[in-house]
């Protein structure tokens, strides 16, 4: 299933993107015992997401909204905790080393957005990039997770984008006042269940940026698969329903690298993912009009 969060009569709900175009099926009407929102969606037991899938599968006409007029919402609103991986993809850096452990770090505050929603550009930054990433969302609940238990505790994956100031990145060995400025966390459009996306070993990753193509490469290259990224960091906290694990970016391809350009007022990202989606962000200037 695609799950969505959409602003319909004047709030959020949560909802099934059916398939080849079907619409918005508003989970609430097709059967008023469903969650209203994504964070109780996440914490409930089997039994109501058995009903989500028997109400998707049944999709009432009567429930569907036509896509068009639902605007889509970031799938997970506020998460508790947002775990980014770097250097996650071999040829990220240009060393052909694998590091020994993960190199994990966090993006702090609120800076999520959802799909169609602005990158602000902060007056602070003359350097803002973009990071193509596989994001992996929480479901159930644990702490000292082995690898074998990790995937039993994803609710889905979702396209997640690690807006960074890279002038920030370098002005000292932490990352996180980089990471965290407002809407430097895109996400979306859907969350995708697990066993609609399948093998996590070759998804092709790519990015438009406007016109031009800068990214494209496979999961297939990932140094820590997802499995392991979940169990390691459930070593050190418990993961919660909702937590989001990025699970790092590849590297953008030569002709992009060779031809730097940081992110402009008017410009335009589209990052990919097979099976996953396309997740679509204008890019505007800080203190520009609406």
């Amino acid at each position: 299933m695609k799950l969505v969060r959409f602003f319909f009569e004047g709030g959020p709900h949560v909802g099934v993107d059916l398939p080849d175009g079907g619409g918005i099926l508003y989970l609430k009407a097709a059967n008023p015992a469903l969650p209203e929102d994504m964070d109780q969606l996440l914490a409930a037991d089997q039994a109501t997401w058995e009903a989500v899938r028997a109400a998707a599968e049944a999709a009432n006409p009567a429930a569907v909204l036509p896509r068009a007029l639902v605007p889509l919402l970031a799938p997970i609103p506020r998460p508790r905790n947002i775990y980014c991986v770097g250097y996650n993809y071999r040829g990220h850096t240009g060393d052909q080393i694998d590091p020994a452990y993960p190199d994990v770090f966090a993006k702090l505050g609120d800076p999520i957005i959802g799909p169609e929603d602005a990158i602000v550009l902060p007056q602070a930054s003359q350097q803002v990039d973009y990071e193509a990433e596989l994001g992996v969302v929480i479901g159930r609940p644990g702490r000292d997770l082995t690898q074998a238990e990790a995937l039993e505790h994803i609710a889905g994956y979702t396209v997640f984008n690690d807006v960074s100031a890279r002038d920030w990145q370098v002005r000292s060995g932490q990352l996180t006042l980089a990471k965290s400025f407002d809407t430097f966390a895109p996400v979306g459009p859907h969350l995708v269940t697990p066993d609609e996306v399948g093998r996590l070993d070759d998804l092709i990753i790519s990015v438009h940026h406007n016109d031009q193509l800068t990214v494209q490469a496979s999961t297939a290259d990932m140094v820590f698969p997802v499995p392991l990224l979940v169990s390691y960091i459930s070593q050190v906290t418990e993961l919660e329903p909702g937590d989001i694990i990025a699970t790092g970016t590849p590297r953008k391809l030569d002709a992009a690298l060779e031809n730097q350009r940081w992110l402009a007022a008017g410009d335009s990202l589209a990052v990919s993912i097979d099976r996953v989606g396309t997740l679509r962000n204008p890019i505007v200037q800080a203190g520009a009009p609406a």
